[in-house]
This record gives C-alpha cells, structure tokens and sequence, in this order.
C-alpha cells in the first residue's frame, strides 16, 4: 500500500530533506564550476582567436595586390585546423583554408564555405559548426579594406569540459553518498531518545486504563527526560502526565472499592429487615387476607431480589473464587425453561433437547445466570412472542443461545446492554401488568459468565435478538481443571428466582 509523502518517520523525512539539499548544492556546484571554468577557456580561445585575425590581416595586408590572397596559412608554426578566410564587400567569402598537420592548409569545400557565410566583420567572437571539422570560434576583421576570417576549433574546450564534468560526477556521487551515509548516522543516533519516548507512549496506549486495572504505568528514561532538548522536554511532560493519571487511577480504584465496599454492607444489612418484613406481610396476609398485604409481600420480595443482585455484584467485584463443582448446563437449561413454561403462558417457549455438557463452576451462579437471560426475553418482548433456548457443545466450550423474535433492542442501547442500571423500557415492550426490573439482571448474567471464564454477547435486530454464553468445558475426570481465569463468589442457594425479578 502507498504512503503518503508526509505520513512517513520523521526519520525518513530528515534523510529525504538533507539529501535532497545535498544533491541540490553538489548539482549547483558541479553547474557554476563548469560555466566558469567554460568562460574562461572561451575567453582564452577568443583572445587567441583574435590575436590570429590581427596576424592574419597584417599578412594580408603585406600583398594587397593579392584580394584573394591566403598568405597568413602558409607561414609555420600556425596550430592545426587554423581557419582563414577572405572576405569581399559584400561579406562573401572568397577564398578560405584550413591549416593541416604536415600538409599544406587545404581548401574548405563549398559547404563548409557555407557554413562560415554571414559573419560581419565587426570582431565580435562567433561559434560556427563546420561540416567535417567541428565546432570552431570564429570572428571577422576590417583592416583598411583587407577583409579577413580567422577561426580555431573548440574541441580542445569541449574536451576540458567534459572531463571535467566526468570528475565532478565521479567525486560529488561519492562524496554525496559519504554525506548521505553521515547524516543518516547522526540522524539515528539524535533521533533515538524520540523513538524512545514514542515507544513509551506505545506501551502506554496498550495499557488497558478503562478497566482500571493498571497499576505501574511505564516511564520515560531518565536520560530522555532532560531540559536541553526539545525531545527531553516532550519526555518529562510524558512522565507528569504519566502521574497524573496514575493519581487519577489510584483514586478512581479507591472510589470504586469504597462503592463497592458500601454497596455490599447495604446489601448485606438490607437482606435481614427485608425477609422480616416480607414474614410479617405473609403472616398478616395469612391471618386477614388483602390486597394491600399483598402488595406489600410483591414488592419486599422485589426489593430482596434487588438487594440480592447488588450484594452478588459486590461480590463478583471482590473476586472470589467460585466453587470448583461440576455441574450440567443442559439440566440447567432445561430445569429453567420448565420453570418458564410454568410461570409466563403468554410466551411460547421451546427447547432443543440438550446433549450433557459438563462445566465446573458454581451451579447456583449458572442457574442464576440462566433464569436472568429468560427473564429478560420475558419482561421484554410482548405477549405471543417465541423465545427459543438451545445448548451446543464442542471439544473445549459449551453455548447456550437464548433467541426471541420480539421487537429487538435499539442499536444505540447495544453497547451499554449489559451495563448495571441500563433499562429500555420505552423501545421494548413489556408485557401487561409485568413488574419492570432494575436493569441489573443483564450485568449479572455478565459477571457471573465472566467469573467463570466465559464470554456472553447478542445480537439483535427487528425480529431477532440472541443472547450467546459460551463456558469453557469441564476438564475429564482423569484430568485436573485448569484453574478459573475470573472469580466469583460463593453464595448460598437462594430460592428459586421469578421470571423478571432481576432483569
């Protein structure tokens, strides 16, 4: 997958920066060493060039009974591929030679004649491409009327500059990449604290802090941490805030054991006056039958299942370990769902006959954990809908899906379902004359699958909502159990729970 220029390491960014600085100032000096070097040679060859056009109209001028006379060539010690030329009025030429080693100067042919047509005779240096000669720097002269040509070749120029352009090639790659190799050393080693406050925060952000469950936070090295440098100061401020969260932390846990801490006494203490007043309301409903006292009994007997729930929670909270028996989950399963069909005619509910499925665990808490999945498909789905229960077992888990095919739960209430207090009552209907729960049943049907090592889920929409628990499989008998990776406690049997009464 391509990445984007800028979402590359600032590493890689710094190379690609430096090196392209570098190329940019070795091209730059490459390209003003050889214009100049380029200048100099030409003015050299145009000094030369005009030295011989002066030479060769003073020879010219020794036989001005000669107009078309090529004197200047035929002297000795002229350089090789000297050019010399006479010129008319016009500027045409009429006769032109070219100086040869070892041989006399030999006549140019018509096209490199015509090469060398329409220069003025002002002295100004041209440059003319002659046909089987080269390049050359040419330049005319008007001496009282003696018009002459003079030219010599450039490939000696030519030549100079290109080895020199080999040379800068060869020593600025070299050098280029002995700088490249440098920066990217010096880069990697300034660049190394950065990486390690970078992998702190990393290691920081896998904490799981949600939960609350972090207890020492990782921390900057000391020797990242100093005032100097912009990394040092990003890795001390990464460490203060490492122990402001840590602070935070701590506090949040001590809050939340002072919560549960309370929570639990309330529940333990409220369980005692709430079974004496549900004893005097059965006792006086006994003795003069009425509707109040039986009001009064309903809601004490709701009223324990709330603190019942909340005592539980606590408990689940604490991390107790739960009872190491075994038991079936098919039995239980299908031991709640008689229940049901006991309790709630209004609903149809049916049974795929379980196959045993050992589990090891505490089998109140599973029955509990049962009775809380069917009393939320009751309390929340209308009249007449099917609630479907079923257990399927593989080599290692055991699952039990509960489904309904009533209205379904709002996608926003998804997230938050097995949430303590979440009710949504308003978006999925309640059977009429059903007593509303407190929104606790869901969490502890969460709690007590996690206390014992398993997972629950739903998955709802219109007409299709299930509840899924999968609990690990007892161990053989010949075999140990793995030990349980969450806790729950061990609470006595309670009496068998209503339908609703914790959802």
């Amino acid at each position: 997958m391509s990445h984007r220029p800028w979402s590359r390491s600032l590493r890689t960014r710094l190379l690609v920066l430096v090196t392209a600085t570098l190329v940019c100032l070795c091209a730059a000096l490459a390209l003003t060493s050889v214009l100049a070097l380029r200048a100099y040679l030409l003015g050299n060859l145009d000094d030369r060039v005009d030295d011989a056009a002066a030479r060769s109209a003073g020879g010219a001028a020794l036989h001005p009974e000669l107009p078309a006379g090529l004197a200047f060539p035929d002297e000795g010690g002229r350089p090789e591929g000297l050019l010399a030329a006479r010129l008319d009025a016009d500027g045409h030429l009429v006769s032109a030679a070219v100086v040869t080693r070892d041989a006399a100067p030999r006549p140019l042919t018509g096209a490199q004649r015509a090469a060398l047509t329409g220069i003025r005779a002002d002295g100004s240096p041209h440059t003319r491409t002659v046909p089987g000669l080269g390049t050359y720097r040419v330049t005319a002269l008007d001496a009282s009327g003696i018009r002459v040509l003079t030219g010599l070749p450039m490939d000696d120029v030519r030549a100079t500059l290109r080895r020199l352009a080999e040379i800068e090639g060869v020593v600025g790659a070299a050098g280029l990449a002995v700088a490249v190799g440098v920066c990217a050393a010096v880069i990697r080693r300034r660049l190394r604290p950065l990486g390690r406050v970078a992998a702190t925060a990393v290691e920081i952000s896998r904490v799981p802090l949600a939960h609350g469950r972090a207890t020492a936070l990782p921390r900057v090295p000391e020797r990242d941490t100093g005032p100097g440098s912009e990394t040092g100061r990003v890795g001390a401020a990464l460490n203060l805030m490492i122990d402001h969260v840590e602070a935070s932390l701590a506090e949040r846990r001590r809050g939340e054991e002072r919560m549960r801490r309370f929570l639990a006494d309330a529940s333990h203490e409220l369980r005692t006056p709430l079974a004496s007043i549900a004893g005097y309301a059965e006792l006086m409903n006994r003795v003069a039958p009425d509707a109040a006292w039986r009001r009064v009994g309903a809601e004490s007997a709701r009223m324990t299942a709330l603190v019942e729930d909340l005592l539980l929670l606590a408990r689940l909270d604490e991390g107790r370990p739960p009872p190491a028996e075994e038991a079936d989950l098919a039995d239980l399963v299908t031991e709640a769902v008689r229940y049901a069909r006991t309790t709630d005619t209004g609903h149809l509910w049916q049974l795929h006959p379980p196959q045993p499925a050992p589990v090891t665990g505490d089998a109140t808490g599973l029955r509990r954990l049962v009775a809380a999945l069917l009393a939320n498909a009751r309390t929340h789905t209308p009249p007449g809908t099917t609630v479907t229960v079923g257990v399927e077992s593989t080599a290692t888990h055991h699952v039990v899906r509960v489904h309904d095919d009533g209205p379904g739960i709002p996608p926003t209430l998804l997230p938050a379902v097995f949430d303590r207090f979440t009710r949504a009552d308003t978006s999925r209907s309640r059977a009429p004359g059903s007593a509303g729960g407190a929104g606790l049943g869901l969490a502890v049907a969460a709690g007590i699958t996690a206390a014992h090592g398993g997972r629950i889920r739903v998955d709802s929409v219109p007409g299709h909502t299930e509840f899924t628990v999968e609990l690990p499989a007892a161990a053989p008998a010949h075999t140990a159990g793995p030990p349980p990776r969450n806790r729950m406690p061990a609470t006595p049997p309670p009496a068998p729970l209503p339908l609703g009464s914790s959802a």
